[in-house]
């Protein structure tokens, strides 16, 4: 289905404000509150709203560092790449991990309360993480910009 600019001014407001109600949603995108609805259920359905979430303050929460890790693997198989996906997919502390293409294979996001902390998960987690032949991680000195808005 292809989206129109209606569908559009739906998902820029439901992404930044996502407990709006469809009252005050069907004002914001000019539309009637049934027919707002209708397009809501319908971009769900088809998967362009995947999930509602609350995002969290992590300074508030006590973990204010951040840190990236470029890993290195020892070999490129499917069974090193699958067997260090589920292992990394277990950390609770990777925000996000993604498989790259350049000189790292992948990189992860990692949370922290501060260095000590991310030295107990590099030794409790990413130490143990199978395929692994090279780490590298560089710590967040500030967060500049953060957004989970796609750009539609």
């Amino acid at each position: 289905m292809a989206l129109d600019e209606t569908d559009r001014r739906i998902l820029r407001v439901i992404q930044r404000k996502g407990r709006i109600s469809n009252s005050d949603l069907s004002d914001e995108v000019n539309l009637s509150a049934s027919a707002c609805h209708r397009r809501v259920q319908r971009l769900e359905t088809d998967g362009y709203v995947k999930d509602y979430v609350a995002l969290l303050d992590a300074r508030k929460l006590g973990m204010p560092t951040t840190v990236f890790v470029e890993i290195k693997l020892s070999a490129q198989a499917d069974e090193v790449l699958e067997a260090f996906e589920k292992a990394v997919a277990r950390v609770p502390d990777v925000l996000e991990c993604h498989l790259m293409a350049g000189t790292a294979d992948y990189i992860l996001k990692i949370v922290a309360e501060d260095t000590e902390d991310f030295a107990r998960i590099h030794r409790q987690y990413l130490t143990r993480l199978p395929g692994v032949a090279q780490m590298q991680s560089s710590f967040a000195l500030r967060t500049v910009f953060k957004t989970t808005a796609l750009p539609v």
